[in-house]
């Protein structure tokens, strides 16, 4: 199971948001950049970086800490927020993100998001989030009546390969993932699921790698110092 630190960037720094509210944000770093480079050098195989403010409004305001962040670091990135358009995809790739994750376009334009798998293959995941089991889109502004397990199903019939499963009412609150539905996709679909919300301690990681989860988020544990990132590493590791 890969371990994914997130880095969310929010006006070019480095912060978190509790479920996913913008006004209830903690800003960590005034640099995602030195950020990710400290978490590459800790052992990360693999980085989250979230543009919040592309989530929220579609801008592209945090390009440049993106692209840097690209420059900076030897491992792959995936990017998320806001991106609803080819031409975002394509900048986002040619800068060196190794894997582009998109929300609401899979819920609004199954047909681009199709089209999209054909040219770019496993460089596109798509990020489920999701309220009492049904799928929110829009920056998580907007919770509508689509199941997120049949969501999740429906991706994998459409030849998406990686699905990154937050349970907003997990995200930020350092009370452990929402087990139930992680081991119901793990059971049901035959794609890799990252989870995200909520992960917290060695025992969730442990829990979560016994399902045989392609991977799993961890960031407000971290920026918290409620989680040492080395010794999640050691868990996840461990025969």
């Amino acid at each position: 199971m890969i371990l994914f630190p997130a880095i969310d960037i929010k006006d070019n720094k480095c912060v978190r948001l509790t479920q996913g509210k913008f006004d209830r944000v903690n800003v960590y770093f005034s640099d995602p950049v030195e950020m990710a480079k400290k978490w590459e050098a800790m052992g990360a195989e693999y980085l989250h970086v979230v543009d919040l403010d592309g989530a929220k409004d579609e801008g592209f305001q945090n390009r440049k800490s993106i692209e840097k962040i690209a420059n900076a670091i030897n491992i792959p990135m995936q990017t998320g927020g806001g991106i609803r358009s080819k031409e975002r995809i394509k900048n986002l790739i040619d800068m060196g993100v190794a894997r582009v994750i998109v929300g609401t376009m899979a819920i609004e334009n199954p047909e681009l998001l199709k089209e999209l798998i054909n040219i770019y293959k496993e460089k596109i995941a798509v990020s489920i989030d999701a309220l009492n089991g049904k799928v929110a889109i829009r920056g998580w502004q907007e919770v509508g009546d689509v199941d997120s397990i049949e969501m999740c199903k429906s991706l994998e019939g459409m030849g998406v390969e990686t699905v990154v499963y937050t349970d907003i009412s997990k995200d930020g609150m350092l009370s452990g993932p929402n087990f139930n539905i992680y081991e119901a996709l793990s059971k049901e679909v035959n794609i890799n699921i990252i989870a995200s919300g909520g992960v917290t301690t060695l025992e969730d990681i442990g829990r979560l790698k016994e399902m045989n989860l392609y991977g799993a988020i961890i960031g407000k544990a971290l920026y918290d110092n409620k989680l040492d990132f080395k010794d999640a590493l050691a868990k996840v590791r461990q025969p």
